[in-house]
């Protein structure tokens, strides 16, 4: 952890934010309602990784959303664009220290489960890690938290239950399901996606559960909410990442409404 990361941002004016938030592929227009932003590109700051992939603007605002001082990452990093899981989890650690107590992690994900349909959003309960790789591996931070991290609750039950009153109170259907982490970038085989289901996956993404492994890692309360922007492979004809765009573009302005009112009660 550079200490150098967290003075930057000090001095840009990013000053203890209460709630930290990453948003996926296409959600990233929910900044713009940020009061006094502060945006700062992440090639400007030290020892910060590169967003690389459409749909990630790459960079970080902060500013109060909902009446809460918020730090958003626009536009994550991920293990398939070949950072180590320690470089892709960076920002979490850099929450950390800069005080973030809760965050909320946003994916775009394609759909296991046949009840779902395309622009549905789903509470994240859980996940599935099928990527054969932990971010935890190697020494741990001791000052961050234990060896041994316990992912019995990884995703708030506390959380959960304000998505679903936000959901009755202001009529949005939500799903709610397992996350299922694949390291891509290729999109899953029809076989992986039968696998996945067959072992209690929900929903099929590239990323979300290293950042939710560290979160928890650093004693944060992690909640995690889905776009479900294509049906999984062997489910629909083809799969392509403008697709994906696309579809959370339609679903923005509900996924705006949810995540401002989970800020706001979070």
């Amino acid at each position: 952890m550079n200490q150098e990361t967290v003075n930057y941002l000090n001095e840009q004016g990013i000053i203890k934010p209460e709630i930290g938030l990453i948003l996926g592929s296409g959600l990233g227009d929910l900044v713009e309602e940020f009061e006094n932003p502060i945006a700062v590109p992440y090639q400007d700051i030290p020892d910060f990784p590169v967003s690389t992939v459409a749909g990630h603007a790459g960079q970080l605002v902060y500013g109060k959303l909902a009446n809460r001082q918020v730090i958003a990452l626009q536009g994550r990093f991920h293990y398939y664009e070949g950072y180590d899981l320690q470089t892709v989890t960076y920002p979490v650690r850099v929450f950390k220290e800069l005080g973030v107590e809760k965050l909320i992690v946003t994916n775009a994900a394609g759909g296991i489960n046949p009840d779902f349909n395309v622009g549905d959003l789903m509470i994240i309960t859980d996940h599935i890690n099928l990527s054969g790789a932990n971010p935890l591996m190697g020494p741990n931070i001791d000052e961050h938290g234990p060896r041994f991290v316990d992912m019995s609750d990884a995703y708030s039950k506390r959380a959960q239950n304000i998505l679903h009153d936000i959901s009755q109170s202001q009529g949005i259907p939500l799903q709610e399901g397992v996350y299922t982490w694949f390291s891509g970038p290729t999109y899953e085989t029809p076989a992986e996606i039968r696998f996945a289901r067959t072992i209690g996956g929900d929903a099929a993404g590239m990323s979300t559960a290293p950042e939710t492994i560290v979160a928890k890692h650093c004693g944060m309360e992690v909640a995690g909410l889905s776009c479900i922007t294509n049906m999984a492979a062997g489910m629909q004809e083809s799969l392509n990442h403008e697709e994906v765009v696309e579809v959370t573009k339609k679903a923005n302005q509900k996924f705006r409404l949810v995540v401002k009112e989970l800020i706001r009660q979070f």
